[in-house]
């Protein structure tokens, strides 16, 4: 039986209706490119949030999370933010937008159970977020008039539910995040990365074949500077718009400018400004660059890119340290790597690595002997398939 479901059973007495699941998501190439309107390429992972769920006659949202053995109460007509168990503003929050956007909610009993690790750069929030959406609005769908059955009613299109899900993680919980998180928990597909421009939304799911894992590795550092870093980098992204906008028409973000206008403007530019903007503008021309390589199915290609971003992502927009330079340089030394670069906004977390099937199991034992010998730090390491967007388990 699904843990969630013993959960739910064991928590609330009864069988849940049913079982809603949102994947975690891990970024392939484009790193800090979102919230300059940049491009992406992120693949949805078989980590997830599953909830187990069954509607109440009344307004009250009953919520029990077995990741931190911990329950919450609210009530539908009354949300506030909870200071006491911080995981359960993620799921208040999207009860309170959907309510904002005149979705008529029932209250609900839900039990959580989550594979996505925290603060490891991988989504757990977005899924979070994702999965109670579809956990508020299956509850409340007219369909949902006994146990198991289809529900088909009452479910916007993804894309409303992905832009709910943003405001509810930058207006509630208070995190500035850009659209991509939700969008890949959203809209994955097996065996597929998705290739996203983050100004007009428009995605492309691009074949991402199965002879090769997506291997995450958490150098154990929590990301202290990330916060503030992550605000001075946007900051710094602003004044090299500023830049261009004065020498280039129509320029209302990096990703107008292109690598031939840099070059022509550089060396008037604050040498700051310049290593910043030099990052994001080439990491938008790697992705297109990597979607092309993956159509054409040329996988060293497409690892040599993502070492490039690394370098990039250490030497221009300096959001790296030492435990994630280390792990990327004992990755690149093992057989079977196809590329390895750092993964989420920096200063620790997560590595991703690009793994031919066959060099899988030797590429964990000798990146967490080699990690261990230099740091005294146990990596964790997640070896990772590509996974659906988030919806209903059948």
């Amino acid at each position: 039986m699904d843990i969630v479901t013993q959960s739910f059973r064991a928590r609330f007495n009864r069988e849940p209706w049913h079982v809603v699941r949102a994947p975690g998501r891990v970024n392939l190439i484009g790193e800090h490119t979102d919230y300059n309107e940049g491009f992406v390429l992120p693949v949805a992972i078989d980590r997830e949030v599953r909830i187990a769920l069954s509607p109440r006659q009344d307004r009250t949202v009953v919520l029990y999370s077995a990741n931190y053995d911990s329950r919450t109460e609210f009530d539908l007509d009354r949300i506030e933010r909870d200071g006491v168990n911080p995981w359960s503003n993620y799921p208040r929050g999207v009860a309170l937008f959907l309510a904002r956007q005149n979705h008529v909610l029932t209250g609900l009993d839900g039990a959580i159970v989550s594979s996505v690790p925290v603060a490891a750069g991988l989504s757990s929030s977005a899924a979070l977020e994702l999965a109670s959406a579809w956990a508020f609005l299956v509850a409340s769908s007219k369909d949902s008039a006994s146990p198991g059955l289809p529900v088909r009613s009452n479910l916007p299109e993804p894309l409303d539910l992905i832009r709910l899900c943003r405001k509810v993680e930058n207006e509630f919980v208070g995190v500035q995040c850009g659209i991509m998180d939700q969008f890949i928990s959203a809209s994955g597909r097996q065996h597929h990365a998705l290739f996203l421009d983050c100004r007009s939304l428009s995605y492309e799911h691009v074949p991402l074949p199965d002879s090769v894992k997506i291997v995450v590795c958490n150098t154990g550092i929590r990301r202290e500077l990330g916060a503030s870093e992550y605000n001075r980098r946007r900051g710094e992204c602003s004044q090299g718009v500023e830049f261009f906008s004065r020498h280039i028409e129509h320029v209302s973000a990096l990703r107008d400018v292109s690598s031939k206008d840099f070059e022509r403007l550089a060396s008037q530019m604050d040498p700051l400004i310049k290593r910043r903007c030099r990052h994001v503008i080439s990491e938008n021309e790697r992705v297109m660059q990597s979607v092309q390589r993956l159509r054409s199915g040329d996988l060293e290609q497409f690892g040599q890119l993502m070492n490039a971003s690394h370098h990039s992502l250490k030497v221009d927009y300096e959001v790296s340290c030492q435990e994630l330079d280390l792990m990327v340089e004992i990755a690149g030394q093992q057989p079977g790597v196809l590329g390895s670069r750092m993964t989420g906004a920096g200063f620790g977390g997560c590595t991703v690595s690009l793994v031919n099937n066959d060099g899988v199991a030797s590429f964990e034992s000798r990146l967490k002997d080699e990690y261990y010998k230099k740091t005294g730090l146990a990596a964790e390491i997640y070896v990772c398939s590509t996974s659906h967007g988030a919806g209903i388990v059948q």
